[in-house]
């Protein structure tokens, strides 16, 4: 039995009904965990409980804004872990409320609680200089975890796939419906995609590695893409033809002006911003073992996952058509 379970330990995990919080609640619950899901809505989180043996994992409201509600959230727990972000901006929803403010809130909270470990879910490009707002506040962000908790353990991942990501699924769901796909900034940017449940299991394994107190680890997986290749792999992948056209920044961002007054935008001015820089592991951190390799997680592929889930995107779905 595992050590977690033998001392009953308590984690509370914010955001676990996300996409990525439903994976980290499973391998959590897996070893041993009893896992309290913090989350703006319990009546949506109702998936979870099944991820775990009767009674180990259950879900409480709590919302950023308020610090009682975060307070009670905590209480009794022996480690968090803030999994919240968002990847565009909706009314009140923005990225200084929700990376730096409501990030700070639960060190904070997780401080006055007497918990010594969290930790908080980044991104690789974090930067306090960069010219995209998603950038820049989850850079803040750190700086106030670490400004309450010099010891919070900060993970910061690639680009994250898996069955649920709005990555591959929502290209090949464009690659379906338009003629044409956009290489903005002329498809050089380079990503190194992290698998999701490869991201669940470093954040186990931090959790238990007093060596990862206070360390920044940046993670990506095997592959090094660049945007062409991905769409090139995309449609490959899905068995489609579709023009690739060369999209420059400047264009780019005019559009996106308009599309991302959308309800759902499928691209923002934002995030043209972070195109503009490559997403990928620093050669700092692989020298320093920041990285999944040095957490003991060997990362899976792309192309070992992807196509599993992307099959839905062919004309003839999970079947092929043979010629007679």
């Amino acid at each position: 039995m595992d050590a977690a379970l033998q001392s009953n330990q308590l984690i509370t995990v914010f955001g676990g009904s996300g996409f990525l919080g439903r994976y980290v609640v499973r391998a959590l619950a897996k070893k041993g965990w009893r896992v309290r899901v913090a989350v703006r809505r319990p009546d949506l989180a109702g998936h979870l409980q099944p991820m775990g043996n009767v009674g180990q994992i259950h879900t409480v409201q709590a919302n950023l804004r308020y610090p009682d509600s975060i307070t009670r959230a905590v209480e009794g727990a022996d480690a968090v872990v803030n999994l919240v972000g968002i990847l565009h901006e909706t009314g009140g929803q923005n990225f200084s409320a929700v990376h730096v403010f409501g990030a700070g809130a639960i060190a904070n909270c997780v401080r006055n609680a007497g918990i010594d470990r969290l930790v908080q879910i980044s991104a690789i490009g974090a930067d306090a200089n960069s010219d995209a707002n998603y950038a820049r506040t989850k850079s803040q962000g750190e700086e106030v975890v670490r400004g309450e908790l010099p010891d919070a353990i900060i993970l910061r991942p690639s680009v994250v796939f898996g069955p649920e990501d709005q990555f591959f699924n929502r290209f090949a769901s464009l690659a379906r419906i338009l003629p044409v796909l956009p290489l903005i900034g002329g498809g050089k940017t380079r990503f190194q995609p992290v698998y999701v449940g490869d991201l669940a299991q470093a954040v186990v394994r931090v959790l238990d590695t007093e060596q990862a107190w206070g360390v920044s680890y940046e993670l990506g997986g095997p592959d090094i893409m660049s945007f062409r290749e991905v769409l090139e792999f995309i449609l490959d992948t899905t068995e489609r033809k579709r023009l690739l056209v060369p999209l420059p920044f400047p264009i780019a961002r005019f559009q996106a002006a308009f599309l991302q007054q959308l309800p759902k935008p499928m691209l923002t001015i934002d995030q043209v911003r972070l195109l503009e820089n490559d997403n990928v592991v620093s050669d700092g951190a692989i020298k320093e073992n920041r990285t999944l390799a040095g957490i003991g997680i060997t990362a899976q592929s792309v192309r070992a996952i992807v196509p599993k889930y992307l099959e839905r995107f062919r004309k003839t779905g999970q079947f092929r058509v043979s010629a007679v």
